[in-house]
């Protein structure tokens, strides 16, 4: 499955967007990502949820918060009620959407810990969904301050739960400053545009700009990793979605996720994934 990059523009009136679909009962083929965040309620529905490096079956009611530049998609296989469509609302902003030094403050200490969370994608169920569906429905019948102050009471809902599963526990964590969100958006955004070719340190640090030493330091701090274990992190990710997608071979995957050799490809695919690459396609050319 390859990754469609979506950038969304909100109207000059609104500073998140929140919408709600009939969804169509069929597996859609590409990953989506873009720097916005997202809010997935679904509804009526089975299928599977794929987020990151995430696969599972799902069924009936669901929340997924997921952060910036998390490739996420849903295939659809069926609903539950058959009386009822099987429908979606989507919310789509920025964690500093009320202003740049909005998750500095101390009331949203716990937001801030949520928005870090988001990075690996947080799935919500249970009890919690009732109340976030009252939320949502609020929130596609007002405007203007209304509509925000129905999202704060969204987030906060979510925040103070402590019913969110993440999703990709492996995974990198997002920068919780939203002064520092930007830098980090252009570099996630610069890596996963060329993650195919060699990558330099140098290279990257230079987009911010930063001299190399300040850019490891400040890097590791944000993610938890070192850029070559990021690059390496990425890289794999792909390789998994190009053998799900089952259109390359094992070679062919290697040489289109920017590894030039087999072996080390092969080292870095265990490492992450705990089986080899060969093993990796087996597995899900039987499940599927």
């Amino acid at each position: 499955m390859k990754i469609i990059y979506e950038n969304f523009s909100f109207p000059p009136d609104q500073s998140f967007t929140v919408r709600s679909e009939c969804l169509e009962i069929k597996k859609y083929q590409e990953f989506r990502s873009h720097p916005n965040f997202e809010i997935a309620f679904h509804e009526n529905c089975t299928g599977s949820r794929l987020v990151g490096k995430h696969i599972e079956a799902f069924s009936g009611t669901e929340l997924v918060l997921m952060g910036s530049h998390l490739p996420h998609c849903w295939q659809y296989h069926g609903v539950i009620d058959p009386m009822q469509p099987p429908q979606v609302v989507v919310v789509h902003f920025f964690p500093d959407f009320l202003g740049k030094d909005f998750l500095e403050k101390p009331e949203a200490r716990a937001l801030a810990g949520l928005f870090g969370d988001a990075a690996q994608g947080v799935l919500f169920t249970g009890e919690i969904l009732d109340e976030a569906r009252f939320i949502l429905q609020a929130m596609l019948l007002e405007k203007e301050l209304g509509r925000a102050t129905w999202m704060l009471r969204l987030l906060d809902l979510l925040s103070r739960s402590g019913a969110g599963k993440v999703l990709n526990p492996a995974g990198f964590n997002m920068n919780k400053s939203p002064v520092e969100a930007s830098n980090m958006n252009t570099i996630f955004e610069y890596i996963f545009k060329n993650f195919r070719r060699s990558i330099s340190l140098e290279e990257v640090a230079a987009i911010i700009p930063m001299s190399a030493s300040a850019f490891c330091r400040f890097f590791k701090s944000k993610t938890g990793r070192t850029l070559s274990d990021f690059i390496k992190e990425v890289r794999i990710g792909h390789a998994t979605k190009l053998l799900l997608e089952g259109n390359y071979n094992v070679s062919e995957t290697c040489y289109n996720s920017g590894y030039n050799n087999i072996s080390n490809f092969n080292k870095h695919f265990k490492e992450l994934e705990g089986v080899s690459p060969k093993q990796f396609r087996e597995r899900y050319l039987i499940a599927g």
